[in-house]
């Protein structure tokens, strides 16, 4: 009956993570369909581009939010399981990079499943194991984001920033050293689904924004 149960978990996981908040959101506001649009990924970025700043900021909180839930979840059902506590939320990027409800047929009549890139789903992960992460990560990633001029850095940055995170607090306070492992798997994760956009961060044709683009729109 137990492992039914941590199956289920695992189960309703995945398919909270699937839930494309870019493409419900995308579509109320404008009529369109996000997946024809930029990078056709359903994350908070292209989200943006799809339908202006506050249909973005809404898919990143959702998908923020979609993600922790699934560990409040798992620590509801199994308080004592630490390991499912971690994996849970991997689930959860797994399900936004990869969903269920999106899967369609090209023009080949292949099936094909989109989703987004996973760095949003990966802080949800990171909150629900431990909320203060969204007062440090956040502002990290905003940084990182406008710092550095690249959305696809930024999303590469924040499992890599909770894993820091659980690594000192498990160090130097006691806290689970499990928890290292999530930030391990989601940025696995994540830079499996980036492959096209870290070659053309080593190539220079990346898509930059703030200081990063007008420097480029400078050059050209």
């Amino acid at each position: 009956m137990q492992i039914i149960k941590i199956l289920g978990v695992f189960l309703l996981a995945y398919l909270i993570g699937s839930i494309p908040m870019g493409l419900v959101l995308v579509k109320l506001a404008t009529g369109k369909d996000i997946r024809k649009i930029e990078s056709g990924r359903t994350g908070g970025t292209n989200a943006m581009r799809a339908a202006g700043t506050l249909v973005g900021y809404g898919t990143t909180l959702l998908d923020i939010f979609k993600a922790a839930c699934t560990v409040w979840i798992a620590k509801g059902v199994f308080p004592e399981n630490v390991w499912l506590h971690v994996l849970v939320p991997v689930f959860a990027v797994i399900g936004h990079n990869y969903s269920i409800y999106l899967i369609k047929r090209d023009e080949d009549g292949k099936l094909n499943i989109g989703g987004g890139a996973g760095g949003t789903p990966a802080l949800g992960g990171a909150v629900g194991l431990w909320w203060p992460n969204i007062l440090i990560i956040l502002p990290l990633g905003i940084l990182t984001f406008y710092g550095i001029g690249y959305a696809s850095v930024t999303t590469m940055s924040v499992p890599f920033f909770a894993s820091l995170i659980f690594a000192y607090r498990a160090i130097w306070l006691g806290a689970p050293w499990e928890y290292i492992f999530f930030g391990v798997f989601a940025e696995m994760l994540i830079l499996w689904a980036l492959r096209p956009n870290i070659k053309r961060l080593l190539n220079g044709t990346e898509r930059a924004v703030g200081w990063r683009k007008k420097k480029n729109q400078e050059k050209s």
